[in-house]
């Protein structure tokens, strides 16, 4: 058996190479530039930057491969610009590797589509040129809106969702239309019965008082020559929060009764134009979607469905008048990021009849997103679809561990994560709701009356931000795959245009979780469109002091409690750790008046260097660790982040004073916790030790001192954890890069309490918010703030880390951890650049390790000082570092010659 798995995976790993290497090898004996993108988005519509980033990737798998010079046309004639000419912008042949360039040329204007090419020169200076690919302008102000925003006469407290429309007719032959869609809550768009696109909650959750988002759509093979008619359905979102928890959503300072505001362009075959605008003309009637709440369910009654009231011909004569709104803020942008989506489609793993009126479902996976079910029965049958994560012992839906934020009234008359539909009794009916999502993994149906369901009456849609996954990671320990999987699982449920801590209890864009998973999001999905709105959301709330709150979008709350260093440093390490994977500057600087604003109020506040303002680590297993350490700690990032920026963007004068900062934050942390005799912080706790490793703050001379007591800290515990979310974040990498792989190693796989294993032990397929099974409260299982170790499968296993010096890996590190118990890991990044893959697999004492490094970039790999490596099979002796060029490169990694 044990030959047969060794085999198996020796297969796989034949197959991963083959698979990668080939078809690249097939298709590209010379190079070919690939992925365009303009605002790292493919063929954009309706944007607003004025000065918009192009960047491509050079395809190339010959040994070396690199791009010489660039040469970029602009230009709004296709034909023109792919015989590689522009009109608005034509640079000349530009000797430069960059593959991410800022458009310079003639203004950009908008509602105009430009296309655009790039030519390069490889590293033989033959001319490889691209295809000609597209990006369109939006509104870009203010003043081009043309539509109202309107509504209906109802207030908050109506809660059926309100219909619009509007029927125009069209005399001429349309070429092409556009809409452009803002709204204060949620929408669907129809245009002549059909739902316009894919996209679900749009637009994004903002501060609606101080931003908001429109989105754009192609809408013109949905519009025809003669009658036409749009229609909208408005839901509640964050907008107007009619359910009651502890976070005064319901008193929020926006609070209001949706609204909307829509233009459509529309282009003629003539050249002449139309637009279509919400405007006082609108009808409105309250629709069959009787309550909405992102934060609990929907009930949706279908005996009141009024057919075709999106289409031409609907006689609109009894519908009421719209009513005229301001608009909710004075700033209305483009939704420049991918959308929120059904992404997956999960079909129940079992399925049990209780009776004749109720029945339940089981994923097998715990998600975020909706249930939908299709089924037949009588009229005014009402059926109920109750969600959780987990069940009772009587085996029935359990929502103890998430639904304690409501109070009793609510439990009882806005039931958690339960949605209702009334049947109209007319054949076959499907339901799933418009305007909401949950976190779960099983669903109980019941019914007023007897109803007959199948398992394949009911489907989950997996819900996330729909971003393209971009890591892969397998290996021969089944348990960190299963921690792989569970950590990505976990990202992405937390995924909704902004980072959530959970998708079941709160949905709140809680910091501290979101930049203790940003690695993780990064070494895994292409996340850079969401990470620069929420950063634009950052900026809206923070204060002019400086200080932001502990959630990311608020209504006010958490000003005061949850948001010291600790949590928000969001506002510089997020930024940071964008422009490290992508090397884009602009997340930076947009980012960098609001990280010094914020570093500046904590040195007014704490003159000494040292704060106290923070919630500390978070969800302990048992040692508590000073808040002030935790704090300062994240401090001194904050400050090294922005001196490190200001030096990027050519602020000297910011990089000496913040430069002296941090050497005053480190200094005063490490003059009072720090002996510097044996190396320990504070009491040698896990988290006391290994924060200050992993963030920087430990003398270069004492790090080996610091790592081994933090090893025998986590030895005398038998191998398990004993930290909190900051500790968790910090743990792995703090032993890994301090010559400490070994006993990280084993930290991670264990499966008895307290780690991440004993989750798995335990039946989960995602991250859970706590170590301990048994907590009543603050045990969500869909939580990511404990998700570092998915990042450090990356770094410290496949030893893939970015350079800073050379960020967007134009030259990166491999310093791969070849662990005892560990037979074979793989893992691929794809970068802006391409593909990075580092493989090893482990036959006896003998390693032989695979790395590709795409074309355009640099690598140095480290290898173990103790061990021979050799080139090839040819076994040419090599030293390391070793600085290699793009192509493949093996190497053979064995026991030292001379003991």
């Amino acid at each position: 058996m044990h030959a047969s798995k060794k085999i198996n995976r020796l297969s796989f790993l034949l197959s991963f190479v083959i698979a990668l290497v080939i078809p690249a090898i097939v298709k590209a004996e010379n190079a070919a530039v690939v992925n365009l993108q303009c605002e790292h988005l493919y063929n954009p519509i309706g944007l607003d930057n004025p000065n918009v980033r192009l960047s491509w990737v050079l395809q190339d798998v010959r040994s070396g491969a690199r791009q010489e010079a660039y040469q970029l046309a602009v230009g709004t004639d296709e034909k023109q610009v792919s015989a590689g000419r522009g009109n608005v912008w034509q640079t000349s042949k530009i000797t430069s590797d960059a593959n991410l360039v800022t458009y310079a040329g003639k203004p950009l204007q908008p509602f105009t589509r430009y296309y655009w090419t790039v030519t390069l020169w490889d590293k033989n200076g033959k001319p490889v040129k691209a295809a000609a690919n597209s990006f369109e302008m939006g509104m870009m102000g203010q003043s081009h809106w043309r539509g109202s925003w309107i509504s209906d006469e109802h207030g908050v407290d109506e809660k059926a969702a309100p219909y619009l429309r509007k029927a125009f007719n069209v005399q001429k032959q349309i070429t092409s239309a556009r809409a452009y869609i803002a709204a204060a809550g949620l929408y669907e768009l129809y245009i002549n019965g059909l739902q316009v696109g894919d996209h679900r909650l749009d637009p994004m959750y903002t501060r609606f008082d101080r931003r908001n988002l429109y989105v754009t759509y192609d809408v013109t093979r949905y519009l025809q020559k003669g009658e036409n008619a749009v229609g909208i359905l408005l839901g509640n979102g964050w907008y107007n929060f009619q359910s009651r928890a502890v976070w005064d959503f319901e008193r929020a300072p926006w609070r209001n009764r949706p609204a909307v505001c829509m233009d459509i362009h529309i282009t003629y075959s003539d050249g002449t134009t139309d637009m279509i605008s919400t405007d006082k003309t609108w009808k409105t009637m309250l629709s069959p979607l009787v309550f909405n709440s992102i934060y609990t369910g929907e009930q949706y009654d279908a005996r009141r469905e009024v057919l075709n009231w999106n289409k031409p011909d609907f006689n609109d004569n009894k519908w009421n008048s719209v009513i005229n709104r301001q608009a909710p803020s004075a700033h209305i942008t483009a939704q420049a990021m991918v959308p929120v989506r059904n992404v997956e489609k999960i079909v129940p793993v079992s399925f049990k009849k209780i009776n004749d009126t109720a029945y339940l479902y089981n994923l097998g996976r715990n998600i975020a997103g909706v249930s939908q079910i299709t089924l037949t029965a009588d009229s005014n049958t009402r059926i109920k679809l109750v969600h959780a994560e987990r069940l009772n012992a009587q085996g029935l839906p359990d929502q103890s561990n998430v639904d304690y934020f409501l109070t009793e009234s609510t439990k009882s008359t806005d039931p958690f994560a339960t949605d209702v539909y009334y049947l109209k009794g007319k054949g076959t009916e499907t339901f799933a709701p418009r305007f909401n999502y949950k976190g779960f993994q099983y669903v109980e149906v019941t019914s007023n009356k007897p109803i007959q369901l199948k398992q394949e009456s009911l489907v989950g849609w997996f819900m996330h931000s729909d971003v393209a996954q971009v890591g892969h990671i397998n290996t021969s320990n089944p348990l960190l795959n299963k921690l792989y999987a569970a950590t990505n699982a976990s990202y992405l449920s937390n995924l909704f245009g902004y980072p959530t801590d959970c998708p079941q209890r709160e949905k709140n864009g809680w910091t501290g979780d979101a930049h203790i998973a940003s690695d993780v999001g990064l070494y895994n999905f292409d996340v850079i469109t969401v990470y620069e709105k929420w950063m634009a959301d950052h900026r809206d709330e923070q204060q002019p002091n400086g200080v932001l709150p502990s959630i990311i979008p608020t209504d006010g709350w958490g000003y005061e409690w949850g948001n010291g260093p600790d949590w928000t440093s969001t506002v510089a390490i997020i930024p940071w750790n964008v422009y490290l994977f992508y090397g884009d500057q602009k997340i930076l600087k947009d980012s960098y008046d609001a990280i010094k604003r914020y570093v500046n109020y904590i040195d007014e506040k704490y003159p000494s260097g040292l704060t106290t303002w923070g919630l500390g680590d978070w969800a302990p297993v048992k040692s508590k660790t000073p808040v002030e350490l935790t704090s300062s700690v994240y401090y001194f990032v904050d400050v090294d982040i922005l001196a490190k920026a200001a030096q990027i963007l050519g602020k000297q004068s910011d990089f000496k004073i913040y430069t002296g900062l941090a050497a005053k934050i480190k200094q005063a942390i490490n003059a009072k916790y720090l002996n510097s005799q044996t190396g320990q912080y504070a009491d040698g706790y896990q988290t006391e030790q290994a924060v200050p490793l992993y963030w920087g703050i430990v003398p270069n001379q004492l790090k080996p001192k610091a790592a081994a007591i933090l090893a025998r800290s986590v030895v005398a515990n038998n191998y398990h954890l004993d930290v909190g979310i900051l500790g968790a974040k910090a743990i792995l990498g703090a032993l890994s890069d301090n010559g400490q792989a070994e006993t990280a190693y084993k930290l991670a796989t264990q499966d008895t309490f307290p780690s991440w294993g004993w989750w798995m032990a335990n039946g989960a397929t995602t991250l859970y918010e706590n170590w301990d099974l048994t907590l009543k409260r603050d045990l969500s299982l869909n939580h990511i703030m404990f998700g570092e170790i998915g990042a450090w499968m990356f770094k410290t296993l496949a030893g893939i880390k970015p350079n800073e010096s050379r960020p967007g890996f134009k030259h990166f590190f491999v310093q791969p951890a070849f662990v005892q118990g560990l037979d074979n890991f793989e893992a691929q990044h794809t970068g802006p650049l391409g593909n990075v893959i580092s493989s090893w697999r482990r036959t006896g004492q003998r390693i032989a390790y695979h790395i590709e490094v795409p074309a355009n970039t640099t690598a140095t790999i480290i290898f173990p000082a103790d061990k021979a490596i050799y080139n090839g099979k040819k076994k040419v002796p090599a030293v390391s570092p070793i600085n290699v060029n793009a192509g493949v490169h093996d190497y053979i990694i064995e026991k030292p010659l001379y003991p």
